[in-house]
């Protein structure tokens, strides 16, 4: 249980503390007067045996009444109850009308605000009724106790009205404490989920962007292989040893990944040297004429940084090898003035952007799609990486004329701005000669 689901009950524990305090000094002040008043002894004992009855009828029926601020006939019966005992004790010692002071705070606590109110009054003048009932009182007496009963009655109000006020608060300020326990509960349950969500989202991203692709290149090397092992055992075994580089740096991914490490590629080496590894092995794979360029001042990056271009490299050279039927693909890396950017383009079949992004809808979250470069799973899985760095993500494409796309991302928060490249130092690797402009 939260600290504040307990300091409902405990705020009204600590409240009522104080009233069983007050009420046993009322109590023992009471009947301190009866022991000392002057009418006979056997009168003096039966209103303190009254006076003491009202211990336990008050423990035992009245306090578990007024905790559950609920009313029913047994406040009713507690009410009759307890003057019942009062007007006995009154009747044999009108000294007992002391009492009055544990007796309408009861009152109080135990009906609605009217019927209180009512029997207050009546308790007050009960003393005044028993003395004119007797007799032989002497009018200034029966004055002075017509006006002290008249004051008590005013006091008894107010008193009646503050305590009401009092427990209606602390009733008030419970209900908040329980609210505020249900609301804080129902955040924590839905930050808890929106963890899994995102986790689980993360953890679909990295498996996509590392082992899926690896996955994937090797179950093609294979195939590869296998078609070439009688005709050209050479290229076979050439397949052959890039399977199992893949598969050892797949293995390294996966470590790193499981202990939420820096990307193997990244470890020792810079992110343009991954890049760079990154066409070589596109090429190596796919016979593609794969190039690599940096633009600008090569700088050290945020690792976040470098870790989101690598990704999206990675995701970019896979949806080359699988759905542009490309002949070549250029990687660019550009420092600019306070921003860092990727672009990857290639001479590929293209794709209609308006289908892309229907088809990409139509995948969900779980990132099924037709299958083309611009559905599925990969692209907005790539798009939500760069925006966890403030990045932006573009894809231009149309049917025949290849596709390009590019992440830009600034730094220190510098807002983005157009900078002039440096010229490029192409790194080319593959087996083509370099293709014609794509039109782009």
């Amino acid at each position: 249980m939260t600290r504040e689901a307990r300091r409902a009950p405990e705020a009204r524990v600590r409240w009522f503390g104080l009233w069983d305090s007050y009420f046993v000094i009322c109590y023992l002040v009471t009947t301190g007067l009866v022991f000392t008043s002057a009418v006979p002894q056997t009168a003096r004992l039966i209103a303190i045996g009254a006076l003491t009855l009202i211990v336990p009828w008050y423990a035992g029926i009245g306090r578990p009444l007024m905790l559950r601020h609920e009313s029913d006939r047994r406040n009713g019966f507690f009410v009759g109850g307890l003057f019942a005992l009062f007007g006995l004790a009154t009747a044999v010692d009108l000294t007992s009308a002391f009492a009055l002071f544990a007796i309408v705070p009861m009152l109080m606590m135990s009906l609605a605000v009217r019927p209180a109110v009512v029997a207050a009054v009546l308790g007050n003048l009960l003393p005044v009724t028993m003395l004119w009932l007797q007799g032989g009182a002497t009018a200034p007496l029966m004055l002075f106790v017509l006006l002290a009963s008249l004051l008590g009655i005013a006091l008894s109000v107010l008193l009646g009205l503050w305590i009401k006020r009092v427990v209606r608060q602390n009733r008030e300020h419970a209900e908040l404490i329980e609210e505020l326990r249900r609301n804080r509960e129902q955040v924590a349950r839905l930050s808890h989920q929106a963890g899994i969500s995102a986790e689980r989202e993360r953890l679909a991203r990295e498996i996509h962007d590392t082992l899926a692709q690896s996955l994937t290149s090797i179950i093609s090397l294979v195939q590869a292989a296998d078609a070439e092992v009688e005709g050209a055992p050479a290229v076979a075994r050439k397949h052959l040893a890039l399977v199992g580089r893949m598969a050892t740096e797949s293995l390294a991914e996966a470590r790193a990944f499981v202990a939420d490490r820096t990307p193997a590629s990244l470890q020792e080496s810079s992110l343009a040297q991954a890049l760079r590894r990154q066409a070589d092995g596109l090429a190596a794979q796919t016979g593609l004429l794969a190039r690599f360029a940096v633009e600008g001042d090569e700088r050290p990056l945020p690792m976040a940084v470098n870790v989101v271009l690598l990704r999206a490299a990675q995701e970019a050279g896979t949806n080359v090898r699988k759905h542009a039927d490309a002949r070549a693909v250029d990687l660019v890396l550009r420092y600019g003035e306070g921003q860092v950017g990727l672009r990857v383009t290639d001479d590929g079949k293209g794709f209609d952007a308006t289908e892309a992004e229907r088809g990409a809808a139509e995948a969900g979250p779980d990132g099924g799609g037709s299958g083309d470069e611009g559905s599925g799973f990969g692209l907005r899985g790539m798009a939500a990486r760069v925006a966890e760095i403030g990045g932006v993500l573009s894809v231009v494409s149309r049917r025949g004329a290849g596709t390009a796309v590019e992440v830009k991302v600034p730094l220190d928060g510098a807002a983005e701005r157009p900078s002039e490249p440096s010229a490029p130092r192409p790194e080319t690797a593959g087996r083509l000669t370099e293709a014609a402009d794509d039109g782009r």
